[in-house]
């Protein structure tokens, strides 16, 4: 091996040039911010049309040869002929870990041993041939790193590749390794692998060791792994999961998150009936159920309360999910200051604008009320136990947003942070294990679904994603093809019309929403130019989480009548709850514009300005 490459010196494949880095200022903790990365990648987009060696994936490149396949009777090693990379923060024995940031590698000495998951994968034959890049220190959701780049999205050239384990995603999704290495702490594997359109699995918390990494959070920090293939996938399972961890039973009951598809602005047939539709093809399933997570969280977690938003435009389970959120945030804080706050005050580390945010958030974050944030992990780990037990599947989004632009010139908004992180909490902070699968893309953009299992079933999920895998792609193909054709009903009764929306009325009043949606439905069937019969359904709508049924309700009302207040503040209800803040403000102010003095409309305003500070 070189010397530059057993220091650790990478750079950027061949595209390293000389940097004129300009401060931004300096933080209280001494953190010095830099923001010329941003300018660079844009410039980079502007004036390259072809894609950087190796995607830009890779901080330095090596090859490590796994161990020797042992003579015959022995069986032969499962990751025989395959390579891997891991991500900057798995130590290399003779190599400095960087952690995404060149201050950590100048402050640290070579490792004297290969981290352990590392180790294990070699001892089956997988050749290691690389760090890979990820955001610094292991915070952030973009992918981006000030110092390394930012890798090449190979799905969407134009769009983040998601993090922080970027570079790992990306070496998998450009086919430059079989399979790769991340540690997930708040989604940083989940998240690259949504965009990036491969699969992963995040392993339950404790399962695999984690000896040899850089630890960001210890409660929350876990080992996970990208594949293009599900055979690759559940190979490496076998070699890292302890053979306790369950297998595949007779019989499996999947729970459909009705409440997280809400959020989405994604039709279910890419999604929901998806996965319905593959199973019914598959034995050993049964009838799905389809629940409202966020309900069932605030009602078995007692302790979320605390940390609950004070709202009334909220949910109770949506709130419980935001509130899932804010506690894994506190506990990442209150550890990584814990392990990291005196090197950050001492070396005074550069790092990127957003990710200096935050570390000075967890570094100046108060040890208050910490054994709370241990409590409700507790009690959400029994929780989904008593939900799942050991043949349930908790069926989800991966994130509730898509990937941000790579030449969008704002800075990473509270808003989307909000909605990357608005699922991830489930399996963060319950120390579950998930699976990522990818269900292709729409209007450009990827999607995927998760699925989840209770702590410790991890090779009972990895089993059934193998199992359900090629039915799942099947459906996605035909999901595709799909084109839904809108019934127009020309022989509109106004009179029956008019009477069922009272009977709508009625049922509204005495809280029977989904009788008042029925009404509100038979009375557009009759008549489908009157903007209050949509108005009104999107109300009920609203009761009942189903958000992106309320948004189209208020959009057609507003087709019908652009002066219909209700409606511009009901779809200001809607995005709000789904965390579209920025969209919520501005039907706020156009009702507002219509009618200054409406009391709903002013509250709601004051509330999505602080949310968008």
């Amino acid at each position: 091996m070189d010397s530059s490459a057993r220091s650790g010196a990478g750079g950027t494949g061949g595209y390293t040039s000389t940097r004129v880095w300009i401060v931004a200022g300096v933080a209280v903790a001494g953190v010095i911010v830099f923001v010329e990365a941003a300018r660079r990648s844009r410039r980079w987009l502007r004036g390259r049309s072809e894609v950087p060696p190796d995607f830009g994936a890779f901080c330095y490149r090596f090859e490590i040869a796994p161990e020797p396949q042992p003579p015959p009777p022995a069986a032969r090693q499962l990751l025989s002929g395959l390579t891997f990379a891991a991500s900057d923060n798995f130590e290399i024995e003779g190599y400095v870990a960087g952690f995404g940031n060149p201050d950590w590698k100048r402050t640290h000495k070579a490792a004297t041993r290969t981290a352990v998951p590392v180790t294990m994968l070699q001892k089956q034959g997988g050749t290691y041939v690389g760090s890979t890049v990820m955001d610094e220190l292991g915070f952030g959701v973009s992918g981006g790193n000030l110092h390394n780049g930012t890798p090449i999205n190979p799905a969407s050239p134009s769009l983040f590749p998601g993090g922080s384990c970027s570079g790992s995603a990306v070496a998998v999704s450009a086919q430059l390794v079989d399979f790769a290495l991340g540690t997930d702490t708040t989604g940083d594997v989940r998240i690259p692998a949504c965009f990036c359109g491969v699969l992963c699995f995040k392993s339950s918390h404790g399962v695999v060791s984690t000896l040899g990494t850089i630890a960001n959070s210890q409660s929350l920090d876990t080992i996970g792994w990208f594949a293009r293939d599900p055979s690759v996938l559940h190979r490496v399972g076998d070699v890292l999961l302890p053979a306790a961890t369950g297998g595949l039973t007779q019989t499996r009951q999947l729970f459909f998150a009705d409440d997280c598809f809400q959020l989405l602005k994604v039709p279910n047939e890419k999604t929901i009936n998806v996965i319905e539709n593959a199973i019914q093809t598959l034995p050993g399933y049964q009838p799905p159920k389809h629940i409202n997570i966020g309900e069932y969280i605030s009602s078995h977690v007692p302790s979320l309360k605390d940390f609950r938003e004070p709202t009334v435009m909220m949910l109770e389970g949506m709130s419980a999910l935001k509130a899932l959120s804010t506690v894994m945030l506190l506990l990442q804080r209150y550890e990584f200051k814990t392990n990291h706050e005196d090197w950050v005050s001492t070396v005074k580390p550069k790092l990127g604008l957003d990710i200096s945010t935050r570390v000075l958030q967890a570094v100046n974050s108060k040890s208050d009320n910490i054994k709370s944030l241990y409590i409700v992990r507790n009690e959400l780990r029994a929780a989904l136990k008593n939900l799942l037990k050991d043949t349930g599947i908790l069926v989800l989004p991966t994130t509730a947003g898509y990937p941000l632009k790579r030449n969008a010139k704002q800075r990473l908004s509270p808003e989307f942070e909000d909605r990357m992180s608005a699922f991830v909490g489930i399996a963060t902070l319950s120390g579950c294990c998930q699976a990522v699968i990818p269900l292709g893309s729409h209007n450009d953009h990827p999607i995927s679904v998760s699925l989840l299992a209770a702590h410790g079933s991890d090779k009972f999920l990895l089993r059934n994603v193998l199992y359900m895998f090629s039915s799942i792609k099947e459906q996605v193909v035909l999901a595709s093809k799909l084109v839904t054709v809108p019934v127009i009903n020309r022989d509109a009764d106004f009179g029956a019309a008019e009477l069922l929306k009272e009977k709508g009325n009625s049922a509204f009043k005495g809280r029977k929403w989904s009788k008042a949606v029925e009404f509100y439905s038979d009375a557009i069937k009759l008549n489908d130019t009157n903007a209050t019969y949509y108005c009104n359904r999107a109300a009920a709508y609203l009761e009942l989480g189903r958000y992106k049924q309320a948004e189209a309700d208020c959009e057609q009302a507003l087709l019908l009548d652009k002066k219909n207040v209700k409606a511009y503040l009901r779809r200001g209800i809607a995005r709000e709850a789904v965390l579209n803040h920025q969209e919520a403000l501005q039907d706020i102010r156009h009702a507002l514009a219509l009618e200054p003095q409406n009391k709903a409309g002013l509250l709601a305003e004051r509330r999505l300005q602080k949310k968008l500070r």
